[in-house]
């Protein structure tokens, strides 16, 4: 068994939220579980407690131990208690948790291979970016194939029941990209607005963060409509998410480089928006599209490039989820709680 080499934090309160071991759905719940009728959607989901005052420098993860290296990871609540999470990988690779502390390996979405992505992968079986969520009695999991430094990409979706290694359908392409495209179809990430809609963002580098419509019966896309959303006029931006959050949607984006061990300089930028297709802006009122985005956690001390972040919904807080690279080079989860200060903006403690 092998444990983060990041120190624990010390406060109690911090402990203790880190190490809650039974998930019960409460009122204003888990947002990645929210049902489709009329009552879930009227508002966003609230954790028990928000903090407004954000610590006086980065904290450092939370204590995670087992099998803890991911890249791109992604975590869904699972309806009958624990943590199911999804990362880059081979064939994609699952992990499971009772507590959000000790993780084991839970095998792969595609044990027997996915050779419907290979056109885009050059033939390697290592798929990127899963986006997990828990929706209508089913997992919806989509997911990238590419190459390095290529927009020949695409996003597929798959479907299960139950999560496990080999209960996945493949439910087909949902967008893709060529080498002609001025976007990248990878980074995935499923958005259920407040009237029910389904919204697909994505994307990479190029000319930056793009959304689609979804039909929620199928998963894919409903209409022809390329929304653009933030971008750095074709600078390093990637892995957006958007989480509701009072009367706001946050836009959540990783810039600058991923993938060079202690040498990354990813890092989390938020923007937030009244509407989900936005505009979205920061805290100073730049507009993503114009490069904006306020910084919520950077590289500090032993921690290098956190990013490819996730949120959700949890009983004790809402929670981020990333990757980071320790001094070794070695890319390892990490998992923080948001809280948010007086003027809405959030901060990881």
């Amino acid at each position: 068994m092998t444990t983060s080499p990041v120190p624990e934090t010390s406060t109690l309160r911090r402990l203790a939220a880190l190490s809650l071991a039974v998930v019960v759905l409460t009122t204003g719940g888990v947002a990645a579980t929210r049902s489709s009728s009329a009552a879930a959607r009227t508002a966003a989901p609230r954790a028990a407690a928000t903090p407004t005052t954000p610590p006086a420098a980065y904290p450092n993860p939370g204590r995670v131990t087992g099998d803890v290296g991911v890249h791109d990871p992604t975590i869904v609540v699972r309806p009958g208690g624990g943590y199911l999470v999804a990362h880059t990988g081979d064939n994609i690779a699952l992990k499971t948790s009772a507590d959000r502390i000790a993780f084991r390996n839970a095998g792969t979405v595609f044990p027997n291979g996915a050779p419907w992505t290979t056109p885009y992968t050059g033939g390697s079986r290592n798929l990127w970016a899963p986006d997990l969520s828990y929706r209508d009695g089913r997992y919806w999991l989509y997911y990238s194939a590419s190459t390095f430094g290529s927009n020949r990409s695409a996003i597929f979706l798959a479907t299960s029941t139950t999560g496990a290694s080999g209960s996945w359908t493949d439910q087909g392409l949902v967008i893709e990209s060529r080498t002609s495209d001025t976007f990248n179809a990878i980074d995935p990430n499923l958005v259920v607005d407040a009237a029910g809609r389904w919204w697909l963002s994505f994307g990479s580098f190029w000319s930056g963060i793009k959304m689609v419509a979804l039909n929620p019966a199928t998963g894919k896309r409903s209409d022809t409509t390329l929304r653009s959303i933030a971008g750095r006029n074709g600078g390093a931006i990637e892995a957006p998410v958007i989480a509701r959050h009072g009367n706001y949607y946050y836009l959540w984006v990783s810039f600058d480089r991923c993938c060079q061990g202690a040498a990354s300089t990813y890092r989390v930028m938020v923007g937030r928006s009244t509407s989900v297709t936005g505009p979205y802006v920061d805290r100073n009122g730049v507009p993503m599209t114009a490069g904006g985005g306020t910084q919520v956690l950077a590289g500090h001390g032993g921690i290098h490039g956190p990013g490819h972040q996730a949120v959700f919904t949890d009983t004790d807080a809402e929670v981020l989820t990333y990757h980071y690279y320790a001094d070794n080079g070695t890319s390892l989860l990490g998992i923080n709680l948001l809280g948010y200060d007086g003027a809405g903006w959030p901060f990881v403690y």
